[in-house]
Order: structure tokens, then C-alpha cells, then sequence
């Protein structure tokens, strides 16, 4: 903050405004963005009893800026059993389907066993004929 008052005192940054930088003072945005919930308390035992047997899954989006790959939302799915995750990249929330569609395919053929169980917060995103047709059929 000295370095921030030194500039400000001698005028060396343009547009600065003339304000007296405080040490160890937050302000109101960086307060509301630290607040966090209270968490969940940690779990003592593995509920699964093999990989792929559940999956947690969210999309989150459009974030404010755009990846490397120029896509603004992402789908997190995690395997309780092992706790592995996968981010996947999308452009737009309607692919979100194809491409946990496309990831189940290489999972399943690559862990020789089927996705028995998924979970989500119950987004839009989730809800759909598509999504309902693909639980219904992992049965």
C-alpha cells in the first residue's frame, strides 16, 4: 500500500484517483467475493464401492471470459469412488449433453464397466428428454 500512496502523492499514474490506499482494509467487492458457505463436513468413508458407479456433475456459465479454446461454460463431472475429475469445455449450455454423452463412451470402454448412478443440481441443463432417455437406458 506505501508503494500505492507513493504514486498517488507524486502523481506518477494517470487516472489514479486521489484516494489514501489503507493497509489491511477490504473493500466492499473483495468482501462479498470471499464470503463462503458453510461447508459440508468431510466424508470418513468411500459410499461407492467402485469406480463409475456415481457421478457428480454441474455446468457452470458463461463465465465473464472466454477460454484459450473460445468456449464460456464448463461441465465438471467427479466419480465419488475415486474423486477423479473431468472438466470439459463447452460453448454453449446445448452441447452439453453430446459431450457427456461422448465422455461416457470413452469412460465406459476404458474402466470396462457402466455408469450405474449420476447426480446434478437439478439445472435445466440436465432436465431434458435427452437426459431422461440416457438414465433411463443406463437401467
Amino acid at each position: 500500500m506505501n508503494h500505492l500512496n507513493h504514486l498517488n502523492r507524486k502523481q506518477l499514474v494517470e487516472g489514479l484517483p486521489k484516494l489514501k490506499f489503507e493497509k489491511d482494509r477490504i473493500c466492499e467487492a473483495c468482501q462479498k467475493g470471499k464470503q463462503t458457505k458453510v461447508s459440508f463436513k468431510p466424508k470418513k468413508y468411500i459410499s461407492t464401492e467402485r469406480p463409475l458407479e456415481l457421478l457428480r456433475m454441474d455446468l457452470f456459465g458463461p463465465s465473464r471470459t472466454m477460454s484459450l479454446g473460445g468456449n464460456y461454460y464448463a461441465l465438471v463431472i467427479v466419480d465419488d469412488f475415486s474423486r477423479f475429475t473431468w472438466t470439459l469445455f463447452l460453448a454453449a449450455k446445448k452441447e452439453t449433453f453430446y459431450a457427456f454423452k461422448k465422455l461416457t463412451n470413452v469412460l465406459e470402454n476404458e474402466k470396462g464397466s457402466k455408469i450405474v448412478s449420476l447426480r446434478s443440481d437439478h439445472g435445466g441443463e440436465f432436465q431434458n428428454e435427452k437426459f431422461e432417455h440416457f438414465c433411463e437406458n443406463m437401467v
